[in-house]
Order: C-alpha cells, then sequence, then structure tokens
C-alpha cells in the first residue's frame, strides 16, 4: 500500500496555483502568524528576565519547536494523512478508526471527540488574545490609552462576530494580500535588528537550547510553556488542508511563513539585549517611532485575519461533528453558492461571540490571556501524534521499528509541552479545559444517546417489509391516495413512527412510500451514483439508505433525484410530494444501563433544542407533516 492516505479527487488541480498559495497565506497561516506578538515577551517573563543566556537558548527552542513541530510534524508528516483530501482531528479520527482494529475504534472516536473539543477552547481564546495583543500597541502611542485597550477590543470583535454571517468569499479576497504585507514586515524588522546584531544568529544551534534546559531545567519547563505560543495555529495547516491542498501550504510555509517568523524571533531577541527596556513590548518597540501607528494598525488587521481562521474553522467542525452524531442538528446556512465549505453557523457564532467577551472582560490583557492559551492546542497536538500511530501501523503499513522512530519522539515533545502548560492552568488554563470539557460532555452524551435511542426504536418498531406485506397482502389493506409520501430520518428495516401515526390516524397510504435511513461513513464526500441504495418492497414501496460524507449537509430532495432513476416506474415530482416527519418527545427514565440518569436529562433537552428536522433536511416547509410521539429512555 502506498504511503499516503486517499487523496482528494481535486488533488491535481490544487498542485500550486498561485491563487491557493494566496489563500492559504491568508487564511491557515493567521493564528501562527501573528504569534511573534506575544511569544518572546511571555518566554523572557517566564524565563525571570533578560541575560544572554536566557535570551539566545530561549529563541534556540522556539526556532527549533517550530522546525520540529510545524515544519517536520504537520508540513512534513501529518499533512500526507489526507482523508480522501480533508484534514483536522475529525478527519483524522475518521481515518483512522476505519483501519484500527475492530476493539479500538471506540477509544479512538473518544480521543478525536476530546481533541475537537478542545480545538472549540483554542477557537474562543484566540480571537481574545490576538485582537487584544495588536491593540495593546496603542499604548506605545500614547500610555492614556491603556485604559481604552478592552473597550477598542470589544468594538473590533462585535464587529468581526457580526459579519459572519455574510461569510468569508468577499472579505476572503484581501485576506491573502494583507498576510503578504504581514509576514514581509515581520521579516523587515526582524532583519533591521539582526543586521547590526548578527552575533544572535549562533542561536540557530541547538547547543543553546540545550545549555539553557540543562542549566535550569526548573525554569526551562515552565518557559516551554510560553514557548508552545510560538507554536498556536500549527494544527489549521493541517485542519485547512481540504480547502487548499498540500503543496500549496507546503509552499506557503517554506518560502515565506517559516522565513519570516525566523527572521522576527531572532530580530527581536536582538533587540532586548541591545535595549533592555524594550522586554515590555519588543514586537513593537522593535519598529521605528513613525511606523509605529500603521504597524499597529496592520497588526489589528492580521489578528481579525487569525480570528477569522478558527471561527470557520469552528464552524466547518461543527458541521462535522453533527453528521458524524457528536452534536445534535444546529443550523447550518451556505454562504457561497460556489464553495460548500464555506458556512456559517448562527448559534456556533453567538456562543464564540459571548465566550470571548467574557475572556477579554475577565482577563483584559494579553499578558493574562497567555496564561489560559495554549493547553488546548497542545492537547489536540499530543492527539493527533496518537492517531498518527494507527495511520502509520494500519494503513501505510510501517514496520513497528520505523512507527516508533516517528511517533515516540514526537509524542514525546507534544507530551513535554501539554505537561509544560499544566502550570498554567491555576492561571487561566482552566478555562480551556472547562470550556473543553462541557463540549467532550456533551458531545459524548449526544452520541451515546443517539446508540441507545435507535436501540430503543429496534427493539420497539416493526421490522417494515414484514410490516408493508402484512398491510398489502391481506384482505383488510388500507386504502391508497395519490402521489407520494417520504419518510426520511428512520432506521434501517424499521418501520418508522411517522409511518405508523399516519396509518393510525388518517388510515391511508399513498400510491408510492419511500422510507429513508440515513448513514455518514468516515470519508468527506461519497460520489452521487452511490449516495442511495434503493431495495423495492413491493406495492409501491421503498427502503432507500442513504449515504453522506462527513462534510455533507443531507439534502432530501437532492436525494430523491438519485432515487428515481433505480425507480423506472416512479418520477419525483415535488408538488405531488409530501414528507412526514416524527417529532418524537424524549424523556429521561433513568432504565438505560448505557447512561447514567442526569445523561439521560441531557439528551433529553439537547434532543429537545434541536434543530427542526424539515430544516436540517432542506425539506419545502409547506409540503412537510409533523406527528408527534414519544420515545423513554
Amino acid at each position: 500500500m502506498s504511503s499516503s492516505a486517499t487523496s482528494s479527487p481535486n488533488a491535481p488541480a490544487k498542485a500550486a496555483a498561485p491563487s491557493l498559495v494566496l489563500g492559504a497565506i491568508g487564511v491557515v497561516f493567521g493564528d501562527i502568524g501573528t504569534s511573534p506578538l506575544y511569544t518572546l515577551r511571555e518566554c523572557l517573563k517566564a524565563a525571570g528576565g533578560i541575560t544572554q543566556t536566557n535570551v539566545f537558548g530561549i529563541v534556540s527552542l522556539i526556532l527549533w519547536a517550530i522546525i520540529i513541530v510545524v515544519t517536520f510534524k504537520y508540513v512534513t508528516f501529518v499533512m500526507r494523512a489526507d482523508n480522501d483530501g480533508e484534514g483536522g482531528i475529525l478527519a483524522l479520527t475518521a481515518l483512522a478508526s476505519r483501519v484500527a482494529p475492530e476493539r479500538l475504534r471506540q477509544v479512538l472516536l473518544t480521543l478525536g471527540v476530546f481533541g475537537a473539543a478542545m480545538f472549540y477552547g483554542d477557537s474562543m481564546i484566540t480571537p481574545a488574545i490576538s485582537v487584544i495583543s495588536a491593540v495593546e500597541g496603542v499604548t506605545l502611542v500614547d500610555p492614556h490609552l491603556a485604559e481604552w485597550i478592552v473597550p477598542i477590543s470589544l468594538v473590533i470583535l462585535t464587529g468581526l462576530f457580526k459579519i459572519q454571517k455574510r461569510g468569508t468569499g468577499t472579505v476572503g479576497k484581501v485576506f491573502g494580500p494583507i498576510m503578504i504585507v504581514w509576514f514581509v514586515t515581520l521579516a523587515a524588522l526582524g532583519l533591521s535588528h539582526i543586521i547590526p546584531h548578527v552575533d544572535i544568529l549562533r542561536a540557530v544551534s541547538p547547543t543553546y537550547a540545550f545549555v539553557f534546559v540543562t542549566h535550569a531545567p526548573g525554569t526551562a519547563f515552565i518557559v516551554l510553556g510560553s514557548v508552545f505560543l510560538a507554536l498556536t495555529g500549527g494544527e489549521a495547516l493541517y485542519a485547512d488542508m481540504g480547502h487548499f491542498g498540500k503543496r500549496p501550504i507546503n509552499l506557503a510555509w517554506l518560502f515565506l511563513v517559516l522565513p519570516s517568523l525566523v527572521l522576527n524571533y531572532f530580530g527581536q531577541a536582538a533587540l532586548v539585549l541591545d535595549k533592555p527596556s524594550t522586554i515590555a513590548q519588543p514586537f513593537f518597540q522593535s519598529a521605528p517611532s513613525w511606523a509605529l501607528v500603521p504597524l499597529v494598525v496592520l497588526a489589528t488587521a492580521a489578528t481579525i485575519i487569525a480570528s477569522q481562521a478558527v471561527i470557520s474553522g469552528a464552524f466547518s467542525m461543527t458541521k462535522q461533528a453533527v453528521q458524524l452524531g457528536f452534536l445534535p442538528r444546529i443550523p447550518v446556512v451556505h454562504t457561497s453558492s460556489h464553495e460548500m465549505g464555506q458556512v456559517y453557523v448562527p448559534f456556533i457564532n453567538i456562543s464564540l461571540y459571548a465566550a470571548v467577551v467574557f475572556l477579554v472582560v475577565f482577563f483584559k490583557s494579553s499578558d493574562n490571556l497567555a496564561a489560559a492559551y495554549g493547553i488546548a492546542v497542545a492537547s489536540t497536538m499530543l492527539l493527533t501524534t496518537l492517531l498518527m500511530y494507527f495511520i502509520t501501523h494500519d494503513l501505510w503499513k510501517w514496520s513497528p521499528l520505523k512507527t516508533a522512530v516517528v511517533i515516540v519522539p514526537l509524542a514525546l515533545v507534544d507530551a513535554v509541552f501539554v505537561s509544560s502548560n499544566v502550570s498554567k492552568v491555576m492561571e487561566g488554563g482552566w478555562f480551556p479545559l472547562l470550556a473543553g470539557g462541557v463540549l467532550f460532555t456533551v458531545m459524548t452524551t449526544w452520541h451515546k444517546g443517539r446508540e441507545t435511542l435507535m436501540e430503543r426504536m429496534r427493539s420497539d418498531n416493526l421490522p417494515l417489509a414484514t410490516l408493508i406485506h402484512s398491510l398489502c397482502d391481506g384482505a383488510h389493506s388500507p386504502p391508497r391516495t395519490n402521489g407520494t409520501a417520504v419518510f426520511p430520518g428512520g432506521v434501517a428495516g424499521m418501520a418508522p413512527s411517522a409511518f405508523l401515526h399516519n396509518l393510525k390516524h388518517n388510515g391511508v397510504m399513498h400510491q408510492f412510500n419511500i422510507f429513508m435511513a440515513g448513514t455518514t461513513d468516515n470519508v468527506p464526500h461519497v460520489p452521487d451514483e452511490q449516495k442511495a441504495v434503493v431495495e423495492d418492497l413491493g406495492h409501491g414501496c421503498y427502503s432507500v439508505v442513504v449515504r453522506h460524507g462527513f462534510t455533507e449537509i443531507p439534502n432530501v430532495p437532492r436525494v430523491l433525484e438519485f432515487v428515481q432513476k433505480q425507480i423506472p416506474e416512479w418520477h419525483y415530482e415535488p408538488s405531488d410530494t409530501s414528507f412526514f416527519l416524527a417529532r418524537d418527545t424524549v424523556l429521561a427514565t433513568g432504565e438505560s444501563k448505557a447512561m447514567s440518569l442526569w445523561r439521560e436529562k441531557l439528551f433529553a433537552f439537547l434532543a429537545r433544542n434541536a434543530a427542526q428536522a424539515a430544516e436540517y433536511y432542506s425539506l419545502p416547509a409547506n409540503r412537510v407533516v409533523e406527528m408527534g410521539g414519544q420515545i423513554n429512555i
């Protein structure tokens, strides 16, 4: 078997088009590209001040952390594991669960869900710390503006979340050029301080990082928690792979982003050695006084773009989680008629906005927010490495030795970063852990609740084929009415409750009856010709198993167009079709052996507040009939 996972069918088209490289620069690297605003400052503060050993050792650690974690792990290694062209922790989980041993698949799903929950924590903190760190530059223009940092940040963030419903397509066209200007500026600022202090380039040698760690291992361990700030956004390279392809991201990283970041970090290091008083804001003070205001404006624009990237990522993650059965139905709005990946999720948008406002108001500065930043991302990175074990061992068929040589060192590096960030839990790291823990509980409860609900429906409902034959073969078959009745959202092989309610209350069957049961495959997209499998039950009744990928949103009317190709005697006519949906109320009884009572109640609450099935299935509102019932779990 080849050494890469299934490639996207669009991969050739994404080889290295300049527009894709530009798009990748504008979207993928916003988070990691704005890390120089605060990373070196936080590292030196954690180290206890400026000494040559500290500065050389820290900038060497930053350099080699970027090379090992971002360049080697993600760009060279993890991005080879694409799930039909898609990346990200849930896509990787779906891919790993396809090839892992059966007994481990539930464990892998749990790891993937935890990683996804931690990603949401990152999506809350990134906009807050990015924007507030950029706005803090105004204090160098006028110290009296310090009291305006929080209000200005809130205004910017409010505007950012308010425009989400318009989609990122139009705004995205200007992201790339702005970020190119940003990275060129980073490189220029760094070079302006490296050239007169070229001695700082000796820190390229990893011996300085080694000396720093061995000289004061306790301090170095704490500092690593701040060094990790230089890596936040590394997961985005993999998560956004499906939008741009591997090669455009690789080219942008190797030839622009990586050199710009390294030059800027080394330039800041040279500056603080030459002028220790700049330690409070080494990034902004690396610019000449005449360029300070334009730099603050440019930094603010870059941080808005960085925030946009994680917000869009949260929308995409939510769509995947709903399809994979880890979140209840949530309204998803497509903001582009051309790009299926551009979506807006109102509930997630308002939830993220509320969390970001809380973080800005509660923590008030990027110094304080830095303590909350890191542990969520570090946890996701560690889980990615663990999942990659199954890709290398079970999919790529690497030998145990080769797998261990690559996975073990990467896992150790990730574990060190997770451990070093644990020290920041009481200072603010509790927030992403709390948010992630709540989301993990919700996602696992919904997943287990759905399984329990499906088992209850299989035990309580009648086999569909048996029921159809008993109804239609007997002397007292129900009268038939013209048109087509479609029953979406059923359990494969079982009679849907909406059908039984219709028989009970209306006493009729339609001329044609189509019973649809949906499944989500562990692939991003299912080809149109494979979306529907039709079984003829006789008497004008058909059982249809509908397959979707985890990035696709069900569209029942569109699927019916594929179904009609397999039923010669039937033609889909929207005006002659009625959609029957079960509006069942879930009641927690405490009888389930799989869940405790409080989780049953949580599942029932989530079920009551899920989006309407008609909206989720893209059904025409004037053709929908809802029939209520009650299910005890």
